[in-house]
Parts: structure tokens; C-alpha cells; sequence
């Protein structure tokens, strides 16, 4: 049926041509002869051509075609130093290019920073031929903190400057607005591009920020980068929320950037930048050469004129014969049995389609469920220990849809630059948190496999609970316990005022359970397992408070022979280990370093990654330096002191012991955590007198204190041994 479709298609639009009198493909090959006219998938019409021949581009209007790349890439200009081409139109007299994305460092609040963009190289700058369009374009900015103003330079007999400002805010209250929404003010701004007056623009313009107080301080939320972003995007597409949200995420997200999205704007263009068409016309080198072609006077961002077909004609207005017309004066009675055969052929047609095209989708579905069914499950369930527990961690996709209610905005808990966690409700009514990534990339791939690999073999009551997932989408879905209470870091570093952060003592139990879990990971289960990025945004807390370590899509497996593993950089700045950082070298002490600096935000109630002191040093360096003079006091959050001072002391003894900087000096987290259990049960007794060595011999050590019914009162009746730990975890439900 398709192919029988297909080829009647072929013959009417056959059929059409002959009587019209012309095809595309003429219209199409009107250019110079001799000369090449594509480039990859981007057709090359004359002004515009390649070095290689003379006469087959004007002047000023050359391009590059570079074959490296699969497809090969055009570019404007000579050498391949111009923006990469995605549309030549002449019939608008446009360019469509890939926009470049300027991003300017972050400075300390209430200064300002100037800077030029140039939108085009130098040497097309000069040509004078092109110019941003001011009518198809914006200019967005992507960031927070900051006043931005454009200037546009000025022209010959103009003197005036016409300004353009805009001033994005990442508001704490409106996180969902900013990770979601459009580019309304909420992290992104739009202004028009600057202009010279009389719709002119200019293919450069310099640029002002005035950074503010917000950038500096609380107000940024944590996971937006410090810093400016500037790009010209083409307006319909950046109408397309699609377009808008993975871009400003990437931006705005530490250590993002554009370069796997082609953002598209558009450059206008015109032959001879100081003649109107009347002074061209009697002018050697007249631009507008086909017979049937008519000139216009440039009315756009460019100055100039431009050439067209006349209205019946199409083609190319700057070739001779370029312009070509259609037989116009068929008899009416033709066009009658015309429109009638073609009618009772495109009822047939649709007819047809709509059955063929239904069958089709349901086909492909089922067929590309499989596919990546087959696919996930290769990649997936080889990595798992237990293959009769995988088959029962299977979810269907039209279980998970059903759950979420197709994945409705509505359900959305949370996410980063590249996932978003939904709230489900499965058949059985179990509440779950399901894991979704947005992009399809193959480092988010192995990141999910990663991370279905670490908890299917991992059971703690301290670590988030992997139930399954679903292998038939691209990238696998994840499904969690759901955790009602939020993170560690949202309980912490409370906006309001009427909000009260955490008791001291849920801190300290939190911090002991934590530790728990980690040192679980590093020595007692099957695999040690370094999570490589602790930090408190990645700690959940359940209605009781107790604390769940989630997000190990980052984590590493080492070998219980080994010390470490040789690896790439990953984690969050701010947590993470300098000695990882500067030698790639992994291993357990890397969490144990990050876990110190968590101790040091439960203490401080300051966040790590933005905090600034004012000897201009970062919080853990801060931190120990006042330590070390006794004055430890003085960093601590009030509410520590008055809640339990003696025990934050000696809580910022252990944090400074998992900062030290070469991880052989630190302690293990097995030893963190006998540390931190002591204190809960017997404060007054200073277990850090027992040397680490002697503490990890104690398997039989019992540490017992009273119960007043609180939630941390059962760790002072447990033995604690690694033999012990084992047996427990093992018992826990899955």
C-alpha cells in the first residue's frame, strides 16, 4: 500500500511539472555553470560560492566547505574562521548560522565589566555585506545577578547610540520556575539586538555588566554557575519551550555549556552597502542580472540592495536566466478534470495513509520497545549479581506512564541539567520516586547503568532503595523508594525566617547515620563502593528524619584488593577531594574528605560552594584555620552553641581529621562513625582518646547509654562490628 502510494505520488507530481512548464530542479540549477553548488545538506546559490573556481562567487560573498566533518560543514567566509552555515535564502536575502554563546566570569558585587562580541570575524566585519538581523533575532542572557547593557557603535553620519538592557534573577523562592520555566526573567532575559538607528544594526556591539549583591551572596541557589552567558538566538526557534529549557539549564548549571546544541540566528545581507538600487543600476557589476528579476532597496538590519524574481517566476535573480515562469494560460476546462482526478486520487490517498499510518505506529512502538528492551538489557543486567532478582526489578513503560500520569509536570519532584525525578503511585498504591533523564547522551547512559549496578547490590538503611527499573526507553528509567521529606541541604539552609533549620541533635544523629552508610559502602559490602560525590543536596530525609544517601550515578565499585582506581573528574566543586582532584587518583578517602566538609555546613549552616570569607578564603579553609587557633567558636551557628557547644567541638575535630590533605591521614568512616555514636550516647566521655587502629580491633565493643524514646537513642544499645553490620543489613526488606 505505502509503495504503491509512493510511486502514484512520484507520477502526479510528475505530471504537475510537465504541465506547469518548470521543476524545482531547474529552478534549482539555475547557478554559475562549472561551479560548484552544495555543501553537505546546504545548497549554495550564487553570490555565494567557493574559492576554488574563479567567477563563481561575488565578491565579498565567499564561502568554505570543509569535508572533514560527516556531514560537511559550510561555512562563511574563506578558510573556515566564519559561522558554520545552516541556510542560504535568497528569496529573503538571508543566512541562517549557528550562534556563537559568549560567557563572562562573575565579579564581586557592585562592579562592572565591559567587553565587545563579535558576532563575525574581522574579515567579513569589513566586507560590509552582513549584519544581525534585528527583525528575526533576540539577544538572550543566561545567569543571575547582574544589570546587562548592550551598546551598539556608531555609524557614518550618526552619531547617536541606542542601548538595550535586561537583568535576569534566579529568585530561591521560585526554583521551579527557573529550572522550568521560560526565559521570562527567572535565570534568562531577552532584549533586542542593538541597532544604529533607521533599523540598521552591526555585526559587533559592546557589552556592560554591573554585577550585583545576589550574585555574591545566599540568593544565587547553589547549582547555578557564577557568570554571564550572551548569545543572538533566531526568534520562532526560541519560542519553542523545547529549545529553551535544555539550553538555559546547561548554561546555568556548573561546568555547563551550549556546545551540544545548535542554536540558530540569522544574518541579513545585500550587494553594495553604500548604493540604493537606482545609483546600482548604472553601475558596472549590477547585482540583478536575470531577465525576470527585480531590485529592492535593503530595508532590513543590512544596508544596501537585494535582487528578486518577479512575482510567476522563481529561481535565481543573480544568474542570467535565473528567473524562470510557469505556463499560465491553461484552459479551464484542463484544470477542471484536473482537480477532479486528483481529488478522488488524494481521498484514496488519505484513506489509505491514515489506515497504513496507524498500523505503522503501533508496529514501530512494539518494535522499538524491544530494541531497547534487548539493548538495556545487555548493558544492564550483565553488570547485576543476581539475575532472578533483576527479572523481578522489571517495570513496563506503560506501568510507569500509568503511575506518573504520563509523566505530568504536575508529578515532577526535582531534578539537575540533564534528569528529572517524578512522584509515582504504582498498582499496588506503593508511593515511588521515578528517575528520568532528558537528554539522550551516552554519558547519561552509563550513568543510569552505573547506578542500577551500585544499588542492586547494595542494602542499608541508610541508602536510598533501588525497587527497579524500566529497559524499554532509551535510557533506562529508575524507580526509588520515595523519600517524603526532601534534602539535607533544603532542611539546612531554610529562606524564611519563620522556618526553623535543624535541632542540633537531629544533626548530630544525621551526621552518624550518614557516616553509617559510607563506611558500610567502603568495608562491608561486596564490592567497595566510593560514592564520589557527598554532599548535602544528595541526602534525603524520610518523615522520621533519618537520612538516606541517594544519586550514585557517579559512584565507582573498587576492589576490596585494592587501594584505589585511576579515574576521571567527578563530583561537585566545593565537596570535593583537592587530591582526587589534582591525580586522579580514587579511593575511599574521597568521600571521607567530602563528608568532612558536609560536618563543617552542619556546624556552620553555610554553603560550601559560595561561601566566601572575609580574608577571602573558602569555607573549609576558614574553617580550620580558626580551629587551629581555638577560635572555632566563632565559625559555629548559634543555635550549635547554645544546643550542644562541647559536642560541636569535638564534631569540628573530626571534620578537620577527614580534611586533612593527604587521604592517607585521614580517618576511615568506620572509625568517623564509632566517633559520632560515642558522642550521642556518652558525651562526657572523650572517645577520641582511642586510637584508630585500636577502635576497628573493638569488633565486640558495646556502647550503652539511656533511651529516652528519641530517634537516635537505639545506636547506644548496638554492638558494633563489621561481622555484626553485615548481619544487619542483610536482614533489612528490600
Amino acid at each position: 500500500m505505502c509503495s504503491l502510494a509512493g510511486a502514484a505520488i512520484q507520477l502526479l507530481l510528475l505530471q504537475l511539472a510537465t504541465t506547469a512548464g518548470t521543476t524545482w530542479t531547474a529552478v534549482a540549477a539555475a547557478n554559475m555553470a562549472g561551479c560548484e553548488s552544495k555543501c553537505g545538506d546546504v545548497e549554495v546559490p550564487y553570490p555565494f560560492g567557493f574559492g576554488t573556481s574563479n567567477g563563481c562567487h561575488r565578491a565579498g560573498f565567499e564561502v568554505t566547505c570543509d569535508r572533514a566533518y560527516r556531514p560537511p560543514k559550510l561555512s562563511l567566509g574563506s578558510g573556515g574562521g566564519g559561522p558554520e552555515v545552516l541556510e542560504i535564502s535568497l528569496r529573503n536575502s538571508t543566512v541562517r548560522v549557528r550562534s556563537t554563546v559568549w560567557s563572562f566570569p562573575a565579579a564581586a558585587a557592585g562592579t562592572t565589566s565591559d567587553a565587545r562580541v563579535d558576532a563575525l570575524p574581522a574579515d567579513l566585519r569589513q566586507s560590509s555585506q552582513y549584519a544581525l538581523s534585528a527583525a528575526r533575532n533576540s539577544l538572550v542572557l543566561v545567569g543571575c545577578g547582574f544589570q546587562f547593557q548592550a551598546t551598539a557603535p556608531a555609524r557614518q553620519g550618526n552619531a547617536a547610540r541606542t542601548f538595550t538592557s535586561c537583568a535576569p534573577s534566579c529568585p530561591g523562592a521560585a526554583q521551579r520556575k527557573l529550572r522550568h520555566g521560560p526565559c521570562d526573567g527567572a535565570g534568562c532575559c531577552e532584549a533586542p539586538i542593538p541597532t544604529t538607528g533607521g533599523g540598521l544594526t552591526s555585526s559587533s556591539f559592546g557589552v556592560r555588566f554591573s554585577w550585583l549583591q545576589e550574585n555574591a551572596t545566599a540568593r544565587r541557589p547553589a547549582w547555578v554557575a557564577p557568570g554571564a552567558n550572551v548569545f543572538m538566538v533566531e526568534h520562532e526557534w526560541w519560542r519553542d519551550r523545547e529549545n529553551v529549557v535544555p539550553v538555559k539549564l546547561s548554561l546555568l548549571s556548573a561546568g555547563g555549556n551550549a556546545t551540544g546544541f545548535v542554536i540558530p540566528a540569522f544574518l541579513d545581507w545585500a550587494l553594495n552597502t553604500s548604493s540604493s538600487c537606482a545609483a546600482a543600476a548604472k553601475m558596472p557589476g549590477f547585482g540583478c542580472v536575470s531577465r525576470n528579476s527585480e531590485c529592492l532597496n535593503a530595508t532590513g538590519s543590512a544596508d544596501g540592495y537585494f535582487c528578486r524574481c518577479k512575482d510567476g517566476y522563481n529561481g535565481n535573480p543573480y544568474v542570467r536566466g535565473g528567473c524562470r515562469g510557469a505556463r499560465r494560460h491553461l484552459a479551464a476546462g484542463a484544470f477542471l478534470a484536473m482537480g477532479v482526478g486528483i481529488g478522488m486520487f488524494l481521498l484514496l490517498l488519505v484513506l489509505g495513509a491514515i489506515f497504513a499510518t496507524k498500523r505503522l505506529k503501533i508496529h514501530k512502538a512494539r518494535k522499538m520497545r524491544q530494541k531497547f528492551f534487548r539493548q538495556n538489557r545487555g548493558l544492564l543486567l550483565q553488570q547485576l549479581v543476581d539475575k532472578d532478582i533483576a527479572q523481578g526489578m522489571i517495570f513496563s513503560l506503560e506501568e510507569l506512564e500509568k503511575a506518573t500520569n504520563k509523566f505530568d509536570e504536575s508529578r515532577i519532584l526535582g531534578g539537575g541539567g540533564h534528569g528529572t525525578v517524578y512522584k509515582g503511585i504504582l498498582s499496588n498504591q506503593r508511593v515511588v520516586a521515578i528517575k528520568k533523564s532528558r537528554l539522550v547522551i551516552q554519558k547519561e547512559i552509563e550513568e543510569f547503568i552505573n547506578e542500577v549496578a551500585i544499588l542492586s547490590q547494595i542494602n542499608h538503611r541508610n541508602v536510598v532503595k533501588l525497587f527497579g527499573c524500566c529497559l524499554e526507553t532509551e535510557v533506562p528509567l529508575l524507580v526509588y523508594e520515595f523519600i517524603p521529606n526532601g534534602t539535607l541541604y533544603a532542611h539546612l539552609h531554610v529562606d524564611s525566617p519563620d522556618q526553623n533549620p535543624l535541632a542540633w541533635k537531629d544533626r548530630l544523629r544525621i551526621a552518624s547515620e550518614i557516616a553509617s552508610s559510607l563506611a558500610y559502602l567502603h568495608a562491608a559490602a561486596s564490592t567497595s563502593v566510593v560514592h564520589r560525590d557527598i554532599k548535602t543536596s544528595n541526602i534525603l530525609l524520610d518523615d522520621r528524619l533519618t537520612a538516606k544517601v541517594s544519586d550514585f550515578g557517579a559512584s565507582r565499585g573498587i576492589e576490596i584488593d585494592q587501594s584505589g582506581v585511576t579515574a576521571s573528574i567527578q563530583g561537585t566543586f566545593g565537596y570535593m577531594d583537592p587530591e582526587y582532584y589534582y591525580t586522579r587518583r580514587l579511593t575511599d578517602k574521597s568521600d571521607v574528605y567530602s563528608y568532612g566538609v558536609m560536618l563543617v555546613e552542619l556546624l556552620t549552616r553555610k554553603k560550601p560552594i559560595v561561601y566566601i570569607s572575609p580574608n577571602d578564603v573558602g569555607l573549609v579553609e576558614h574553617f580550620v584555620t580558626l580551629l587551629n587557633q581555638g577560635k572555632v567558636s566563632e565559625i559555629l551557628e548559634e543555635q550549635v552553641i547554645q544546643e550542644g557547644e562541647e559536642e560541636g567541638k569535638q564534631v569540628a575535630e573530626i571534620a578537620a581529621m577527614c580534611l586533612r590533605t593527604k587521604g592517607e591521614d585521614r580517618p576511615s568512616m568506620r572509625y568517623v562513625e564509632m566517633r559520632l555514636q560515642g558522642l550521642q550516647c556518652r558525651p562526657e566521655i572523650d572517645i577520641s582518646l582511642v586510637e584508630e587502629d585500636q577502635l576497628n580491633e573493638l569488633n565486640g565493643l558495646t556502647i550503652r547509654g539511656g533511651n529516652n524514646g528519641n530517634a537516635g537513642d537505639n545506636y547506644c544499645s548496638r554492638h558494633y562490628s563489621i561481622e555484626e553490620e553485615i548481619l544487619l543489613s542483610a536482614s533489612l526488606e528490600r
